[in-house]
């Protein structure tokens, strides 16, 4: 799946968060990737982040990154 797709999806997660507090909807949005999104789709995660032009809100990178650094411990 590409790169912008599934940037897209996440922000759609994220978006479906929009009403908690900034925290809570980056951990809900994390916990959503982690549970539904394949292993393949999480692992493509650091090639997004490493992307400086990709259009992830920032739920949703905030998101990337506490998956990112769960993962990498």
């Amino acid at each position: 799946m590409s790169n912008d797709k599934l940037a897209y999806m996440a922000n759609q997660i994220a978006t479906n968060f929009r009403s908690m507090p900034e925290q809570e909807a980056i951990a809900a949005t994390a916990e959503h990737i982690r549970l539904f999104w394949s292993p393949s789709m999480r692992a493509e995660m650091e090639g997004i982040l490493r992307k400086p032009d990709t259009q992830l809100s920032a739920v949703a990178r905030a998101a990337f990154t506490q998956l990112s650094t769960v993962k990498t411990k």
